[in-house]
């Protein structure tokens, strides 16, 4: 809708496409495994009933798909301009975001992560040389989203100190063509963000340079 306006809105007409599982569940327990790498959760503890988290590790296998397999076939769909193209996702999506974010920053041209479970893999903070030298391979400036809800503060993964802090570290790179933000959605908890994230990610994603 906000493209019926882009005078108004600053949102161009695009093609969105999302990627679900053959279920009605609200959630499906496929996520853990697609959006994770294999040491992914590692310093987690236990859930509150005790037992252990899901399986992790097929973040690679998942973006292969995206790569390979999904975005040919889009392009064969629809006239794409393949350098304005976003991917977004929230909580472990979001996490799976950065995870393409810092392995092929050039897959995409924005890259929006809601409430990050960067607390899964908090080695992002120790792996920007290797990002840095990988950033070359992209064309053009790469612009970076994180969010997250302000109810979400008093979590103890520290979701949006996480967040907040990588952003600033993303932010840091301008030189090497990295225009990253950090927005925290004040009244927002971690599922009813969704909707006001989705209509900043649009307008950041989309809006004309």
């Amino acid at each position: 809708m906000q493209s019926r306006r882009p005078d108004k809105t600053g949102v161009v007409p695009a093609v969105i496409v999302g990627i679900g599982y053959e279920t009605d569940a609200p959630f499906d327990r496929g996520r853990y495994y697609d959006f994770t790498l294999p040491d992914s959760g590692a310093e987690l503890p236990r859930r509150p009933d005790g037992a252990d988290w899901p399986e992790p590790g097929g973040a690679k296998a998942f973006l292969s798909f995206i790569e390979q397999q999904l975005k040919p076939e889009i392009e064969q769909e629809f006239t794409i301009d393949v350098k304005r193209q976003a991917i977004f996702g929230h909580s472990l999506g979001g996490l799976f975001v950065l995870q393409t974010l810092f392995t092929k920053p050039a897959l995409f041209q924005t890259y929006i992560a809601g409430s990050p479970s960067i607390h899964w893999h908090p080695s992002f903070f120790d792996e920007e040389h290797d990002f840095i030298s990988k950033l070359q391979e992209a064309d053009g400036d790469v612009k970076v989203l994180l969010g997250a809800g302000e109810l979400e503060k008093t979590h103890k993964s520290g979701m949006n100190d996480n967040a907040k802090r990588l952003a600033a570290r993303l932010a840091a790179l301008e030189k090497q063509g990295i225009r990253a933000e950090y927005h925290e959605f004040k009244g927002e908890g971690h599922i009813s963000v969704l909707p006001v994230l989705i209509s900043r990610a649009l307008q950041f994603a989309f809006k004309p340079d």
